[in-house]
C-alpha cells in the first residue's frame, strides 16, 4: 500500500465523488451528518459489550471486519469534510495536543492524578 498519505487518499475521495456527481451532496452539513452517523455505527459495535470484551474485539473474526469497515467511513468522511472546508487535517491535530499537553500537565510525581480529559465534552 505505497503512498498512502492525507492527500493521496483525500484525492482519492474526491475523484471518486467527482466521478459520480455527488459533489453538490458533499456539503459541509451532509459530510458532518455522515459522518456522525459512521461515529455511531462503530459505537454500535461495541455498545453491549464489557470492556473487557471491547479490548479484545479486533481477536473476533466476525466483529474485527466490521470494526475496519466502520473505523474507514469515519475517516474517509472526515477527510472529505476537512477537504471541503480547507482543513489540513494533521496541521489541526497537531495544534489540538499542544493545546491539550499546555491544559492537562504530567503531574509531578506522587501528585495528584490528572483530571481524566474523556470526561470533558469541550476536548
Amino acid at each position: 500500500m505505497d503512498g498512502l498519505d492525507v492527500r493521496t487518499l483525500q484525492r482519492r475521495l474526491a475523484d471518486f465523488a467527482a466521478a459520480r456527481d455527488w459533489g453538490p451532496y458533499h456539503t459541509p452539513k451532509n459530510l458532518a451528518s455522515a459522518l456522525s452517523v459512521e461515529a455511531a455505527e462503530l459505537v454500535e459495535i461495541f455498545q453491549w459489550l464489557t470492556p473487557e470484551q471491547s479490548a479484545r474485539v479486533m481477536e473476533d473474526p466476525g466483529t474485527a471486519p466490521r470494526v475496519a469497515d466502520e473505523v474507514a467511513d469515519v475517516l474517509a468522511y472526515l477527510l472529505q469534510f476537512c477537504e471541503v472546508l480547507g482543513i489540513d487535517v494533521l496541521a489541526a491535530l497537531a495544534a489540538k495536543i499542544e493545546r491539550n499537553e499546555a491544559r492537562f500537565p504530567v503531574p509531578e510525581p506522587g501528585g495528584e492524578a490528572p483530571d481524566d480529559p474523556s470526561r470533558h465534552s469541550s476536548e
